[in-house]
Order: structure tokens, then C-alpha cells, then sequence
């Protein structure tokens, strides 16, 4: 079938992107789906910036490759071996695969699942297939997904079903951002009511993980960040501790505006920089976790002695290291208590024409999820 797509070319390129145009807009080609796979219509994919960092470089990614990796949408055709998902089917989309057979699946770390990290390096479905061409030239699938797309072809693994009660707009923050941010507080950290966090860096990842911290019960949650509306927001969302660095004059003001260390130190944004004020905050005997996405040949050294002499604990979280199909579930959940507010954070919509610029407003530092939303 014949689609509007989103397709990036060519990787950094200068910003304003609305200018330098590296995202194209253009009629592609979707091939019907395989075995064990999905036919999805798109209704709204969120703007995040692992999309951001494939574009500008970051992130390298096989090109060309259409975009996308967080989504919500409607069932259109379940392929061969598909029995669980029918046609109107709501479904989330989840950026890594699990495959169910690997060691790390096999454990109870979906997130880690080989053959789905493997697919996603390739550019492929889980499955080893590109559904998507242009004419006789392939393009690449993005983790997956691929959903600035009006149509996706997914892996079945690739999915989540959810209720049909929520909005697409909202649906498709529990995709990636809640996902990533709350599952590394909830799973991760597994904070326990009256600790103490640092949140550094408050986009859509940073603020679920914020939101998670106050939903568990924190008893102070330092937010960290360049942006004096992020931290307003922030402080609107249950942080106890408001902190932009730039007014920071002194090293020893970082832990005395905190109100002292914290228990788990957790850098949002993935940069060198956000990781070492995580790890500056965080207590003796305390872990600092990290669930950004920098540069592949980003670095840091740290004092070993200090490691063994104040047992500290860095550790990753990825996909938020749960499993997915379990953990939305329970997000929405909560979300529907009114526990995980995330709908706070929902920001400005475009259309796919206007993707572009989108990706201006992701860089300029906004703290809501934008999205990309798909009509008629």
C-alpha cells in the first residue's frame, strides 16, 4: 500500500531543522504484514529525543530510515500467527522487541532481548523483514516501530494492547516516556516509600520519573534542569527541590540547595554532564541510575576507591527493566487513579507536514511530551 512517511536521508544536518528540512515527507511504499506481524494505523506518535538524536547525529541509525518508536494506534490486519489481536485493537508501541526464547527474556529482562537488539541495529522487524520501499529501495525500520508514519507494520512483540478508553494522545506517552522514566524509579530503583531522589533532566522520561517518585512515595525529590519552566512545572508535579545549575556559584551549593544527598541520583537526560551532577547527588551506600541515550563515545571516570570505600552503585535502566505488556498495564492503571498524572505533560501537537518543526521545539528545551498526530 501506497503511505505518507517520514524518512531522514541524511544525518546532522544543521538546526533549525524547519529550514534545513532532514526529515522528508514523502509516498512510500508499506508491504502487508508477515508472520507474527501487524498492520497499524497510526494516530499519534510522540516526538522524543531518541528520534531527536538519530537525526542530529548522536545516535547513528542506518539510513534512509523512517522514524518514529513511540506510538498508539488501531489494528487494521493481524498477520499469520497473530490470534491475540484483532482488527480496531488498540495498541501501544514498545521500541525493543522481545522474542520470549533469549537468555535475557528468559529472565524476566525483555528489555535486554538479543535477536530484538539485533533487528533494531539492522534496521528490521523482529523477524528479519523491512516492510518498508520506495520503489526498489529499501528503508529502514526505527526500533520497530517507525511511526511517523500513517501506517506501520510492527512485529507482534512489538506491541502492547490496552483499553480503548484512553485517548490516543495519551495512550502513546506510556510507549517510551512513562514507560522509560516511571519503570526506572518503580523497577530499577524500587523506591520505597520515604527515600530521597534526584531527577536530573525533565523532559518526558525525567518527568514520569518524577512522577513515578511522588506516586511511591518520596520524601524529597530534588528536580534538576536548564529550564525555569521545566522546573515549574516540576515543582507543580510534587518536587520538593528546584534546582537550576546555572545559579549555582559554588560546588558545595549543588548538595546544600538539595537539602543534602539523596538516596538515588537519576540523570533523564543522557549527557556526561547530567550524569555527574546524578552521581554528585547521590548519598554514600546510594545508586545512581542513568536511562538517557548519549552519544555512543560519551565517557566518565569516576574514583574507584570511592565506589568500594562509600559501596556506591551506577547502574542502567533501560525500557524502564520491566516488562513492558506487564508494566503499561499498570501504569494506565494508575494513571486512572489519578497516581501518574501523566497527562500533564502532554504538549503541543503537529501534524506530519509540520514535523520539522517539531523537532525545533524538542530541541529548544520544551518539558511536555509533543506529538505528532495523525487525522481523518
Amino acid at each position: 500500500m501506497k503511505i505518507r512517511a517520514a524518512v531522514l536521508r541524511e544525518m546532522g544536518k544543521a538546526a533549525p531543522y524547519a529550514q534545513s528540512r532532514p526529515v522528508e515527507i514523502t509516498e512510500i511504499d508499506l508491504d502487508p504484514p508477515g508472520f507474527g506481524e501487524v498492520l497499524v494505523r497510526t494516530r499519534v506518535a510522540g516526538l522524543c529525543h531518541s528520534d531527536l538524536s538519530v537525526i542530529n547525529g548522536d545516535r547513528p541509525r542506518g539510513v534512509p530510515i523512517v522514524l518514529g518508536h513511540e506510538s498508539s494506534g488501531e489494528v487494521v490486519e493481524a498477520g499469520p500467527g497473530v490470534a491475540d489481536l484483532a482488527p480496531g485493537d488498540h495498541v501501544v508501541s514498545v521500541f525493543v522487541p522481545s522474542c520470549g526464547g533469549c537468555a535475557p527474556c528468559m529472565q524476566g529482562r525483555p528489555a535486554l532481548c538479543e535477536p530484538g537488539a539485533a533487528a533494531n541495529t539492522r534496521g528490521e522487524l523482529l523477524g528479519g523483514a523491512r516492510r518498508l520501499h520506495r520503489g526498489d529501495e529499501p528503508l529502514n525500520h526505527h526500533l520497530g516501530v517507525s511511526c511517523f508514519a500513517e501506517y506501520a507494520v510492527l512485529s507482534r512483540r512489538s506491541c502492547v494492547k490496552v483499553e480503548a478508553g484512553l485517548t490516543h494522545r495519551e495512550a502513546a506517552l506510556f510507549g517510551c516516556a512513562v514507560l522509560t522514566g516511571a519503570g526506572a524509579v518503580i523497577n530499577r530503583a524500587a523506591l520505597r516509600a520515604g527515600q530521597t531522589i534526584a531527577v536530573v533532566g525533565l523532559g518526558g522520561v525525567g518527568m514520569s520519573a518524577l512522577l513515578a517518585a511522588a506516586a511511591a512515595g518520596a520524601q524529597r525529590i530534588v528536580a534538576v534542569d536548564l529550564s525555569d519552566e521545566k522546573l515549574r512545572l516540576a515543582g507543580e508535579l510534587g518536587a520538593t527541590h528546584l534546582i537550576n545549575p546555572r545559579s549555582l556559584t559554588q560546588d558545595g551549593d549543588l548538595l546544600d540547595a538539595a537539602g543534602g544527598p539523596v538516596d538515588f541520583g537519576f540523570d533523564a537526560a543522557g549527557g556526561v554532564a547530567a550524569f555527574e551532577t546524578a552521581y554528585r547527588l547521590t548519598r554514600r551506600g546510594g545508586s545512581t541510575i542513568t536511562s538517557g541515550l548519549p552519544h555512543p563515545k560519551s565517557s566518565f571516570s569516576l574514583p574507584l576507591s570511592q565506589l568500594v570505600g562509600e559501596e556506591r552503585e551506577i547502574r542502567g535502566s533501560y525500557l524502564g527493566s520491566g516488562v513492558p505488556a506487564v508494566d503499561i498495564t499498570r501504569y494506565i492503571e494508575l494513571y486512572k487513579r489519578g497516581r501518574l498524572p501523566v497527562d500533564k505533560l502532554l504538549g503541543e501537537a503537529f501534524t506530519l507536514d509540520r514535523i520539522n518543526e517539531g523537532f525545533d521545539h524538542l530541541a529548544s528545551g520544551s518539558g511536555l511530551r509533543d506529538c505528532v498526530v495523525f487525522g481523518g
